[in-house]
């Protein structure tokens, strides 16, 4: 096959309904994450309906965009230019409420803007940074990021709030083992598309459940807009904290080794060879992705992995599908209505499919570390103590409270940053800074249930 023809794949034009049908299916096997991370951080810091419809809004609105900048490229400084889509990032759900709660909505945007200029300065030097990041680190900190969310998807399902005295009612309880019985009954019958897209069955079925129940409110599905357009700092001005920044930078390093190897990935299915200076290019694109997305309201922004399986699936690797799926979500995110009908999803279902995703983050990190030789007493140690500190100060964040401004500013926020401190020193303290390369070609965020990955 000549490099002629190879480039002709990735920039083949297909007939319009084709396209269409393609590019709503690759739209699709993201929703879930596009929807998740706005209502899980927005129901966690306490927005009201109508602030939690903008910003799902937001977050498909700015999912479009950036992957048509990731399809198209700027010039060649920016953008992969690959047949990939990017979603919001579950990894740094926990960084985001937690410097939310601690400093308001305006210092989380903030963050992800300063994270994301930190990402895009750092692309071209990204080959010496991953040195610091071996198996042994990253594996413990996606592990560390799982099992603290966990917290919060218990909570949900039970109800949301557990001051609240329904907290714990059985019928919340039903609604939440509804969703995850729906979920591993689809990854034990369903193939191929349909068990991509497993967690939203399960949202889908615990509504309808819910709407039996007499718990749905469909108020705010009405009072929506048809029409509007997803402004800048819907919220006001962001506010720049260095803890913040900091927290969400060392996550966002993480996520561009894992980019890395999802472009690698995409790559191979195309049949292309990518290159050194593409690589880098599409590196800049996730951190313009994400000053994007604290510039529109929206959050954190990763190539997502799920959409390698459908590229497998479907053996279409053609721009023009994923152009048409970032537009797609372009023209969604500015239907208010579409957008309210996800805030239907009461709190005990989401939860149930929240336990799932978090779960399946924190297995994602235990998988990671099955590269590291644990049996060697450096490494256990490394990860023991990255996890045993990481998850422990962000249950009881307490910890620092009467520590100098700085210490809390940059550990108080979240145990990530904690754990990933101490694995990295450790790491370096056993095992000295060797060049590494990394193989976790997928990433934990797109939550994918299926072994096409």
């Amino acid at each position: 096959m000549t490099d002629n023809t190879i480039t002709h794949k990735i920039d083949e034009k297909l007939p319009i309904n084709r396209v269409f049908t393609l590019g709503i299916q690759h739209a699709l096997a993201l929703y879930v994450g596009v929807i998740a991370v706005p209502l899980v951080i927005g129901k966690s810091l306490g927005l009201t309906p109508q602030q939690l419809s903008f910003l799902i809004a937001a977050g498909i609105f700015t999912s479009g965009i950036a992957t048509l900048i990731h399809n198209f490229g700027i010039t060649s400084f920016i953008g992969v230019r690959l047949p990939v889509m990017m979603g919001c990032a579950f990894a740094l759900v926990g960084a985001c409420i937690a410097v939310g709660k601690a400093s308001g909505l305006n210092a989380m945007y903030g963050s992800i803007i300063g994270m994301g200029i930190v990402m895009f300065l750092l692309a071209p030097v990204m080959g010496r940074l991953v040195r610091f990041f071996p198996s042994v680190v990253t594996g413990s900190i996606v592990t560390i990021i799982g099992l603290s969310l966990l917290p919060k998807a218990l909570i949900s399902a039970g109800g949301g709030d557990i001051k609240n005295p329904s907290f714990g009612d059985p019928r919340n309880l039903i609604l939440a083992i509804i969703v995850i019985a729906v979920i591993v009954l689809a990854n034990r019958f369903l193939k191929g598309y349909m068990r991509s897209i497993s967690i939203l069955l399960g949202l889908f079925v615990g509504t309808i459940v819910a709407g039996f129940m007499g718990m749905l409110d469909f108020s705010q599905i009405a009072s929506a807009k048809w029409v509007q357009i997803v402004t800048p700092f819907y919220f006001g001005m962001p506010k720049f904290e260095v803890g913040g920044i900091l927290t969400l930078s060392i996550i966002g390093i993480v996520q561009l080794a894992e980019s890395v190897g999802v472009f690698s990935g995409v790559g191979s299915i195309c049949e292309v060879k990518v290159s050194k200076k593409q690589l880098i290019a599409g590196l800049r694109g996730e951190g313009l992705a994400n000053i994007l997305g604290g510039i529109f309201n929206s959050f954190p922004f990763i190539t997502y992995s799920q959409n390698i399986g459908l590229l497998s699936l479907t053996r279409v690797v053609s721009r023009s599908v994923t152009i048409a799926a970032g537009i797609i979500l372009i023209v969604l995110g500015c239907i208010p209505k579409f957008a309210a009908i996800a805030t239907l999803i009461p709190t005990p279902v989401f939860g149930g499919a929240m336990i799932v995703m978090f779960s399946m983050v924190g297995i994602a990190g235990i998988n990671m570390l099955r590269e590291v030789n644990l049996s060697e007493p450096g490494n256990m140690l490394t990860t023991a103590l990255a996890i045993g500190l990481g998850v422990g100060t962000t249950l009881v964040p307490q910890l620092f409270q009467h520590s100098p401004k700085i210490i809390v500013d940059v550990f108080g926020h979240s145990g990530i940053v904690t754990g990933a401190v101490v694995a990295i020193v450790c790491n370096i303290i056993f095992n000295g800074v060797k060049p590494e390369t990394n193989k976790n070609a997928g990433n934990v965020d797109g939550v994918q249930l299926d072994s096409q990955k």
